[in-house]
């Protein structure tokens, strides 16, 4: 094949590709609560204590867009709230997950995590039985609830099993 024909096929591949739009994602943690965690990098304890902050702050936030009937697009509103709140418990994980990959005593931390998992678990549920959305409202933004109140759920369950593996692990230390 000439040359001409390869650059004719290239671009003729290249044009039935879809064009996927960069996905503008707004972060999930303030520039202050970035610095707060530069912070407490080595400190499990500090660490998580700080993300279960910035979490319940972020459910604090949807249940007052929740409760306003009178703020504009709230549907989506709610959604990306629960969406921040998501992607924040999902750093939280992946943070007792690098603590707990690196044999750090965790027992003291994820007692508090799983306290505010309990919290979470609560509030969540709360909201998904409030009742007091539109049906067509809540269709916007109740597969992320039910994703969000999973993701609690089975968190929760692995931070149990890590702290009685930890505690299981220090008793044998004593010995």
């Amino acid at each position: 094949m000439s040359d001409a024909r390869w650059i004719f096929v290239g671009f003729l591949v290249l044009s039935l590709i879809p064009a996927v739009p960069a996905q503008s994602r707004p972060e999930a943690l303030t520039q202050l609560e970035i610095g707060q965690l530069r912070e407490s990098a080595q400190d499990p304890l500090e660490r998580l204590k700080l993300y279960v902050k910035f979490a319940r702050a972020r459910l604090a936030s949807l249940e007052q867009a929740h409760a306003d009937p009178k703020l504009a697009d709230r549907a989506q509103q709610i959604h990306d709230r629960l969406q921040e709140f998501l992607s924040v418990y999902d750093e939280l994980n992946d943070n007792v997950d690098t603590f707990a990959d690196r044999k750090a005593d965790m027992r003291k931390p994820l007692k508090h995590v799983i306290e505010a998992d309990t919290e979470f678990q609560a509030k969540l549920r709360a909201f998904k039985d409030s009742g007091t959305t539109k049906e067509a409202e809540e269709g916007q933004y109740e597969f992320l609830l039910t994703n969000a109140i999973e993701t609690v759920d089975n968190s929760a369950k692995d931070h149990r099993d890590l702290l009685k593996e930890q505690d299981e692990a220090a008793r044998h230390q004593k010995k």
